[in-house]
């Protein structure tokens, strides 16, 4: 079996934030996968991270001889015929970004060392998720790839309830456990994924591409819309569409969120809306960690990014565009600013700190009903994230 090792590029690393300051780039889910969990399938591989020091206890990796590859890659046939044609001391390229190579200790790599080989230039095209607007813009197609890789060589369970409604059946495919009544899935315009023991309660409405992960659940009478991943564990209603949720989080009533993507542990309160469509139809501007202001996206359609651990009140309006960092709480009416930095305690009327004592009670309490700890690993992690976003709370220097 392979070795594969997904490193952290410093050049996207920043680019990503929030969602990388609790993850390694490839522990990012797009598709029905997580990057990692892609290249697992494809290559028969175990994998393994290069990441941050404070992230490197959970996302370890082993020391044996390694497949060393750029976590924000996306698998597809030509890109992986190119990183297994590689020699030992040989080196693929894009232009200025080092794709893969060979490393005997994967403890002495370096991407500056990785120069020094020979190089080999890749002329393909790859998918890379380096903005976190890629990660709803490529889902549809990523669910697409993931679906074939998922399905080949299995046999779909049998939706068994005579209220279900399906369109193009083939394109279906059900894991054993699943429990689906009385609800319409439309496999027309591509694929529906429905995870091991996921639940799809009565009434709920179905477009695909669409991937339920295992143990998940759409409420009933949502809608879900094409495009739209929902992460292992989670809970969704309402209305979704074109959207991501990693895992363990919730939106588990009535309304609408587009163009957006949650982190894991994170709780949106009921009728809570997103804005993903400026009035004036022009392209949204996003909070970009490594300018420390506004970058245009280029989409007109960019609805929230929120981060693990945060959460946000009843009926809650996020504006266009909107980035909410890691454990925050919002409340109260109005719409908040459009970035909310990590620990974060309020709402439009204003801010304070969400103080990390307070923060880690209510994490372990959200970990513990599911049945998970919120542990000193996990605890190390936010603690040092808390440090680390510390100059984003204004209000902080004030005091």
């Amino acid at each position: 079996m392979e070795n594969i090792i997904l490193f952290d590029d410093p050049a996207f690393r920043g680019t990503l934030l929030p969602f990388t300051f609790t993850r390694p780039i490839a522990d990012i889910r797009v598709g029905i996968l997580t990057i990692a969990e892609k290249w697992e399938k494809h290559l028969n591989a175990t994998t393994g991270f290069i990441t941050q020091d404070y992230l490197q206890d959970k996302f370890n990796h082993n020391d044996k001889p390694a497949l060393i590859i750029n976590g924000i890659l996306c698998p597809n046939p030509n890109l992986i015929e190119a990183i297994k044609g590689l020699g030992p001391n040989q080196a693929l390229w894009k232009e200025q970004t080092l794709l893969a190579t060979h490393e005997v200790n994967p403890m002495d790599f370096q991407l500056e060392a990785a120069k020094n080989k020979d190089r080999v230039e890749y002329d393909g095209e790859f998918t890379a998720i380096h903005k976190p607007w890629h990660i709803f813009q490529y889902n549809g197609s990523e669910i697409r790839n993931d679906f074939e890789i998922v399905t080949k060589g299995k046999i779909s369970a049998d939706i068994n309830d005579p209220h279900t409604k399906t369109y193009e059946a083939d394109n279906i495919f059900i894991e054993e456990g699943a429990n689906i009544k009385a609800a319409i899935l439309n496999a027309e315009d591509g694929p529906i994924y429905i995870g091991r023991n996921a639940v799809v309660q009565e009434g709920s409405i179905i477009k695909g591409p669409f991937a339920l992960c295992e143990h998940a659940t759409v409420n009933m009478g949502a809608k879900m819309r094409g495009d739209t991943t929902i992460g292992p564990y989670s809970k969704v209603g309402g209305e979704v569409s074109n959207s991501v949720i990693f895992g363990f989080s919730n939106k588990g009533h009535d309304g609408f969120m587009g163009n957006s993507v949650l982190g894991e542990w994170v709780n949106l309160g009921a009728d809570t809306n997103t804005s993903n469509l400026k009035n004036n139809y022009a392209t949204v501007k996003l909070w970009d960690y490594t300018r420390g202001g506004f970058s245009n996206t280029g989409q007109q359609f960019c609805g929230l990014m929120m981060a693990d651990h945060s959460k946000c009140g009843i009926n809650t309006m996020f504006n266009t565009g909107t980035v909410v960092g890691v454990g925050a709480n919002i409340f109260g009416d109005g719409f908040p600013r459009n970035f909310i930095p990590s620990f974060s305690w309020g709402g439009a009327a204003g801010f304070t700190t969400f103080q990390f004592r307070k923060f880690e009670e209510v994490a372990t309490k959200v970990m513990e009903r599911r049945k998970l700890e919120f542990d000193a690993t996990e605890k190390a992690i936010l603690q040092k994230v808390f440090e680390l976003t510390k100059a984003y709370r204004i209000w902080d220097k004030e005091a």
